[in-house]
């Protein structure tokens, strides 16, 4: 995202932050330098709290592309050329590819990256299924992990139900993961192997892990 859109968002968006987010734990957790901050997805609040939450500083998000049609995709795409999003269509392969690819490239130029290793959002309020595309952007990058735990916007906006506005949200920061000895495995292997993909698997695993915990808190 352009450095003056997340200014902006920083200064516009602060007072419907707070009115919804009342605690903010973890905060010390937050690396100086940037980072891929994985989250739960329960509810398109997520997306807002996220990013203001990431805000003054750069960052960017992969956004979906394959539901909107007509006019609503029309501005879709306007909006996310103009804010630097990274577009993905979830049922091409080779969309797949391109955006984790724009994403890493993103990363080395030291934005910080927003992504939902489950894929898409919860429909039950559960942490599901962590997909292994965080773990390969963490070993072609170096970039560490940051778990952030979003409590309370499925029961503010669940999929398919209204917005309330109510401040019960708790933002959870957990420690970073900076996974040297699994990276160091991990480029040594051929990406298109069993064994590159298992070791994704293990370390989607292990940020699932860390993620339940923190929602468990």
């Amino acid at each position: 995202m352009k450095k003056i859109v997340s200014v902006l968002s920083w200064i516009l968006l602060a007072p419907l932050y707070h009115l919804m987010v009342k605690e903010v734990k973890g905060k010390e957790n937050i690396p100086k330098g940037n980072f891929i901050l994985a989250s739960n997805h329960s509810s398109h609040l997520d997306w807002f709290i996220n990013g203001y939450f990431c805000t003054p500083r750069r960052f960017t998000f992969i956004g979906q592309v394959d539901k909107m049609t007509g006019a609503a995709a029309f501005w879709r795409d306007r909006l996310y050329d103009y804010s630097e999003v990274i577009p993905m269509n979830r049922k091409d392969p080779e969309s797949r590819k391109q955006a984790l690819i724009e994403a890493a490239e993103r990363l080395r130029q030291g934005s910080i990256l927003i992504i939902y290793p489950e894929g898409t959002r919860t429909r039950d309020g559960k942490l599901h299924e962590f997909k292994p595309g965080v773990a390969r952007l963490h070993f072609e990058t170096g970039v560490p992990i940051l778990p952030v735990a979003l409590k309370g916007t499925y029961e503010l906006m669940p999929p398919g139900g209204k917005l309330k506005i109510k401040k019960s949200v708790t933002v959870i920061v957990g420690k970073p993961l900076d996974l040297e000895k699994e990276r160091n495995a991990a480029a040594k292997l051929d990406k298109s192997s069993d064994e590159y993909r298992g070791l994704c698997l293990d370390v989607a695993k292990l940020a699932e892990n860390s993620m339940q915990q923190l929602l468990n808190n």
